[in-house]
């Protein structure tokens, strides 16, 4: 039994481990890395036209990395702020009620990445180069570890059907579809190319890019530099 002084020594050695550990976690926490991204181009050489033109499927890229820049304009081309109205922030993509069920994922040799819509940056998820391990989730389509960037689109579907019920996954799915559009037709823009890809194992697929239990993976794009003259279907 533990008495006195000995019991008081305990009790405060009990309080230095607490906080000890307590700041271990904060430290663990401001750890976390973040990318600022550099300042999104809002006018280019290309017309929407143009790229819609020649927008194609290609599944074969070369082994170019893409730069902090690229990667920024489609990141903001699919869900970056493009106007600040009051307390209100318009986003690239139109989104039912505002909502904004969808969280942005960048898969690179580097790592895996979330971004940020409001910052502009990339918080860092997973520091390695995961494509290969995306590639057999996505049924063992091998091309996508060859991909310098996968764009991977996932929601919280609990953000839409608080308010629109079962009806608020059909405007997820929506929104999905304006978002990829948009990042498909900014790579055409960049002089890039990209394919969708909805054929994954949906379990194996969140596991890898170590999504939260309410967020669910609905489509995966990779993109890069066109192999020889990027044609595709």
């Amino acid at each position: 039994m533990i008495k006195g002084k000995n019991l008081i020594s305990v009790f405060f050695a009990a309080i230095i481990l607490i906080f000890s550990n307590w700041g271990n976690e904060t430290m663990a926490m401001d750890k976390t890395k973040t990318i600022k991204l550099p300042a999104p181009s809002v006018k280019s050489d290309v017309s929407v036209e143009e790229c819609i033109l020649k927008r194609r499927s290609v599944r074969t890229f070369s082994d170019k990395k893409l730069n902090q820049a690229q990667i920024g304009q489609l990141l903001w081309a699919a869900q970056g702020i493009t106007a600040v109205n009051k307390n209100f922030q318009f986003r690239a993509a139109p989104s039912a009620g505002a909502l904004y069920p969808m969280e942005t994922f960048a898969i690179t040799p580097d790592g895996i990445f979330q971004y940020l819509p409001k910052e502009h940056e990339l918080k860092e998820i997973v520091k390695s180069d995961k494509r290969k391990m995306l590639a057999r989730a996505a049924f063992s389509q091998d091309f996508i570890a060859e991909a310098p960037l996968i764009i991977a689109l996932c929601s919280v579907y609990s953000r839409v059907t608080g308010k629109y019920g079962k009806r608020g996954i059909r405007y997820a799915h929506i929104e999905a579809g304006h978002i990829a559009e948009n990042i498909h037709l900014q790579a055409v823009g960049l002089g890039l190319v990209s394919v969708p890809i909805g054929a994954f194992d949906d379990k194996e697929t969140a596991e890898v890019l170590n999504l939260p239990d309410d967020c669910q993976p609905l489509y995966m794009i990779p993109i890069g530099f066109p192999q020889n003259d990027g044609k595709g279907k």
